[in-house]
């Protein structure tokens, strides 16, 4: 099965921490479990036109959660940060 741009990238991460890094050009997104660094970097080009000079991938296991008897799990994911070049274009989804 081939896989679409927007399969690979879920979601931009908002945070403060996020948002200060945007004037270095580096943007975070959660993204595929099972994406490699050049999916997302295929990815965020086809998807925001713009030329992406490094990607970063941290997989963050989720947390055992209980609701009184109750026990569960928060769901494994991966967060994506993307350094795009000094000549790219800025991503406006990030502009505020």
């Amino acid at each position: 099965m081939k896989m679409v741009a927007h399969d690979i990238i879920r979601r931009p991460i908002i945070t403060e921490q996020s948002m200060d890094q945007v004037a270095d050009k580096k943007y975070t997104f959660e993204v595929l479990k099972s994406a490699n660094k050049i999916e997302i970097k295929k990815a965020v080009e086809e998807i925001f036109k713009v030329k992406v000079e490094k990607v970063t991938t941290i997989n963050y296991i989720g947390k055992p959660k209980r609701m009184g008897v109750h026990q569960g799990k928060r769901a494994d994911w991966k967060k994506a940060v993307v350094k795009l070049t000094p000549d790219s274009k800025t991503i406006e989804l990030f502009e505020a």
